[in-house]
């Protein structure tokens, strides 16, 4: 007997065997059965073994697939928790500091809210005040106006009675004049002795009637502190000195001094907003003031007249030029004296000073705008709104003059006369377009030196300003005359006391390059 195995098309094995004859009958066929069965059995056996041994690598493969993810989720785990740990720390950092700048921020607006309260805690005051002084405000317009009428009664016949003096003191003037050609005639035949005390005599007369007229005007048309105007005298003074010598010294030096003015001249007009610009062009100056071949007092006349001139030119920069005289004025004294003087001259309100129009003092209406400061050119005064802008140009050099300092220089002329222009100008100056245009310009430059010096004094000074001066100009204005310059600068003030500007430094007063050694 053969046995052969055989593979079937569905991959299974079937033994087959092959016997030599047929005849063998029923045994041989049971016992190729019992065969079959135990190969079948021995089969059996070895798939469930192979299933078991690949369900154990299945759960194997399962298994470390498991402890790989466990790992990795750990790892996972630290990794963001440490992330996490760091990121609360970062949060804690930046919380801290956030807190810092808040309270820091916080301490700022506290103290600005104070000044603030205190600011508005004045002007609320200055409000209840203004309530409490309304009840009377009818009756004392009432009065003023009643006072108006009776001093414009008065006026009028002061100057009916003045007009009436001068008709009795020009019907004296003619007759002393008669009396003059009566005399001169009697002379001619009495001898000239009689002659020459009767002359003498009618000079007198003359001359003390002049001095009764001058002496009935004078009181009406001048505004002024009588301190300043002798400190005004006591410079023009000087100046009227120096300018006889240096006429003098002109017509008999032979060498021409015009090129020394040149140069102070380019000095000045080089001035910029900048430390280095500004020791240079003050070192030039001094240099030419100390020259042996040029008179020191044609060259500090020189100086003064060309930093008036700088002042009023478009690029001019009143800080620094301030800056250049304070260096200058430090070592040749003399030279503040001047520029003070040409000042004066230029503009009167920085003695300070106010002159009124009268009939009585002036020739005419032009003769009284020259003496107010209005140029002249070709016969014909130049415009209001011209004049207004010098002015403010002269006013704005002064006032960034008084308020400079540099450490180790002295400005004889600073904070303190500021502070006794302030008062002068307060105290006797009446309110009106020009005055106004004075104060602003010169709040504006020198405010914020003045509060700084002067602090509770200096508020109480802008009180008064916005109480009286302010309110006086507002009642000043006349819409029917729609004047722009004076709206204007009403405008300028109110918004300087309600900004507060005078907290804040001026531009251009920090020179760009550090401060002056």
């Amino acid at each position: 007997m053969r046995v052969s195995v055989d593979e079937n098309d569905d991959g299974t094995q079937s033994q087959v065997e092959e016997y030599g004859s047929l005849s063998d009958g029923e045994s041989t066929f049971e016992n190729q059965c019992s065969y079959l069965m135990g190969v079948e059995g021995v089969v059996e056996t070895a798939l469930n073994e192979l299933s078991h041994e690949n369900h154990l690598q299945v759960k194997e493969e399962i298994r470390n697939k498991i402890s790989a993810l466990e790992t990795d989720l750990c790892e996972k785990y630290t990794s963001a928790l440490t992330q996490v740990e760091r990121y609360r720390e970062a949060r804690c950092e930046m919380d801290r500091r956030f807190d810092t700048q808040y309270q820091r921020k916080i301490a700022e607006a506290l103290d600005n809210h104070l000044t603030t309260v205190q600011w508005d805690h004045e002007l609320s005051s200055q409000i209840e005040e203004r309530k409490i002084r309304s009840d009377t405000a009818y009756e004392e317009a009432k009065r003023k106006e009643k006072a108006f009428h009776e001093e414009k009664l008065r006026q009028e016949k002061a100057k009916a009675e003045s007009e009436a003096r001068l008709r009795v003191e020009e019907a004296k003037r003619a007759a002393l004049e008669a009396e003059r050609r009566a005399v001169k005639e009697a002379a001619e035949r009495l001898g000239s002795e009689t002659s020459t005390r009767a002359v003498a005599r009618v000079a007198q007369e003359d001359a003390g009637l002049q001095m009764n007229a001058n002496a009935g005007t004078s009181s009406k048309v001048l505004w002024a502190a009588e301190s300043a105007l002798n400190f005004e005298q006591a410079r023009l003074h000087k100046f009227k000195e120096v300018d006889e010598r240096n006429q003098a010294l002109r017509s008999t030096y032979n060498k021409d001094l015009s090129s020394y003015e040149k140069l102070i001249k380019r000095s000045i007009n080089q001035i910029r907003r900048s430390t280095k610009v500004v020791s240079e062009k003050a070192c030039e100056i001094v240099e030419i003031f100390h020259d042996p071949h040029c008179p020191q007092s044609v060259s500090m006349a020189a100086f003064a007249k060309k930093v008036l001139s700088y002042c009023i030119s478009p690029d001019n920069d009143a800080f620094a030029c301030a800056y250049v005289i304070v260096l200058v004025t430090s070592q040749v004294p003399h030279a503040m004296d001047l520029l003070l003087a040409e000042l004066h001259k230029a503009c009167i309100y920085t003695v300070p000073k106010h002159i009124t129009y009268s009939e009585s003092a002036f020739e005419s209406k032009g003769a009284y705008y020259k003496v107010l400061g209005y140029k002249e050119s070709d016969g014909k005064l130049e415009s209001t709104m011209d004049y207004l802008r010098r002015l403010e140009s002269y006013m704005k050099l002064y006032g960034a003059l008084v308020q400079t300092e540099v450490q180790g220089f002295q400005n004889t002329h600073g904070l303190k006369e500021g502070w006794a222009w302030m008062a002068r100008f307060l105290n006797t100056l009446p309110v009106n377009r020009d005055t106004a245009v004075a104060l602003s310009a010169f709040l504006k430059m020198a405010g914020f030196a003045l509060y700084r010096k002067f602090k509770t004094q200096f508020i109480k000074v802008l009180s008064y300003i916005w109480n009286n001066f302010l309110q006086e100009l507002k009642a000043w204005e006349d819409p029917a005359r729609e004047d722009l310059n004076l709206s204007a600068t009403i405008r300028d003030i109110q918004n300087y006391m309600e900004d507060k500007l005078f907290l804040k430094e001026p531009e251009g007063r920090a020179l760009m390059g550090g401060a002056l050694l």
